[in-house]
């Protein structure tokens, strides 16, 4: 063939080259339509979904989905895997039962709808035990070192620095365990997430993948590592207390009646000193008149 193109006109070239361009054009729609391979969805299920969900392992954060591509339509788990936010504000109805069903709302993992149709193969190919294909089944996660609660802690409040330079958890979180002042707001509390996530397994998961948004965007480039992940999830464990300790309540209260004392002391000074610049040149100028009275006198 290389042949053939040497010895071409120039002409002929063009048109052997222009051939050879339409017929990948008349290609690319076939290509487009095969069949989304469970291979592409390994690797989608293993970043988005596998901190919350098992493939025949039994529940976790959210559902085991074993068999779930049989089990439900198949358009309601399109629409629920690319954007289930929207499922949930339309109130379709088994949307709103898996809310109630669970502790954790399904985020909207930016999927597109071949990310969705691939991840969905791949689920139904692990339930029906078929043998995946080589590299089709995602790596099981490795074992865990011993956590250290203390060095978790640290790492917790911002005593120690992650080894990614990710920002300290109480930037975004409170816990019981981190005592009276508490942490962030910005995500959710966290002295129920070991037993909200499954436990060690389900919390060392989720912290080592991160699927939601807003931890994808801190953390996607900013790992833990997994000593730091056992340290983090060992730490969760133990701040997992009912209630704040009472000498943390006491130390609330004595906080605040300082910083109520401190309020009156520099409101006293300031009403003491508010009419100085008022009586300063009131009582010079009586002195001068005085002494003026004096002297003409």
């Amino acid at each position: 063939m290389t042949e053939l193109f040497r010895t071409c006109s120039p002409f002929g070239r063009v048109r052997y080259a222009l051939l050879i361009v339409l017929a990948a054009f008349a290609l690319l729609p076939a290509y487009a339509a095969r069949p989304a391979q469970a291979d592409d969805g390994s690797a989608i299920f293993a970043s988005k979904c596998a901190a919350c969900h098992t493939i025949g392992k039994g529940k976790t954060v959210g559902p085991d989905l074993k068999g779930i591509t049989t089990t439900e339509n198949p358009e309601f788990l399109a629409k629920w895997v690319a954007a289930p936010s929207a499922l949930i504000a339309a109130g379709d109805p088994t949307a709103v039962k898996l809310v109630k069903g669970y502790s954790l709302q399904m985020p909207d993992l930016g999927l597109s709808t071949a990310d969705v149709t691939a991840v969905l193969a791949y689920i139904a190919q692990q339930s029906g035990g078929a043998p995946a294909s080589a590299g089709a089944a995602a790596a099981p996660a490795p074992a865990l070192p011993a956590g250290d609660a203390a060095a978790g802690r640290e790492l917790f409040v911002g005593g120690a620095a992650f080894h990614n330079g990710g920002p300290p958890c109480m930037s975004c979180h409170s816990i019981s365990g981190i005592g009276a002042l508490g942490g962030g707001t910005l995500g959710p509390d966290l002295t129920d997430a070991f037993s909200k996530y499954g436990g060690a397994a389900g919390l060392a998961s989720f912290l080592g993948s991160v699927p939601t948004p807003t931890m994808s965007a801190v953390w996607s480039k900013r790992p833990l590592t997994p000593q730091e992940i056992a340290n983090v999830a060992a730490f969760i464990k133990e701040g997992a207390i009912a209630e704040r300790p009472l000498d943390a309540i006491g130390q609330l209260a004595l906080m605040a009646a300082a910083g109520v004392v401190i309020l009156v002391l520099i409101g006293a000074t300031y009403w003491r000193r508010r009419l100085l610049g008022v009586r300063i040149p009131l009582v010079a100028r009586a002195n001068l008149n005085f002494t003026r009275n004096a002297r003409r006198s």
